[in-house]
């Protein structure tokens, strides 16, 4: 399977994408992809961000209402993703923020 890891605006790895599938470092599902763009939503179908060029996952400050997506079904465990490590420092785009991946942890 491939795998693109994403990462924020220090370049910390933060999640990957596996399929259609999000996971967060620590393999736990935190959000899929349901459309044929780079927006990311949440298991339970919520705004998560989006995928900028560069693998970074990215917050708009500002998103129109899609429908619910539905749910993709359980993905299963991905295995381990291995470590990337880093990516250089790259500035955030206008209206973005980092996405803050603790709230959306299954592990709490």
């Amino acid at each position: 399977m491939y795998i693109t890891y994403l990462f924020n605006s220090s370049g910390e790895w933060i999640a990957f994408v596996e399929d259609i599938y999000v996971f967060d470092t620590n393999g736990d599902w935190i959000g899929w992809l349901p459309w044929a763009d780079k927006e990311v939503v949440t298991v339970d179908g919520e705004y998560l961000g989006h995928i900028y060029p560069g693998s970074r996952l990215y917050r708009k400050s500002y998103t129109p209402y899609r429908a619910y997506p539905g749910y993709p079904g359980y993905p299963g465990y991905p295995g381990y993703a291995g470590n990337p490590g880093f990516m250089g420092y790259s500035p955030l785009p206008p209206g973005t923020s980092d996405v803050d991946l603790s709230a959306f942890s299954r592990r709490q």
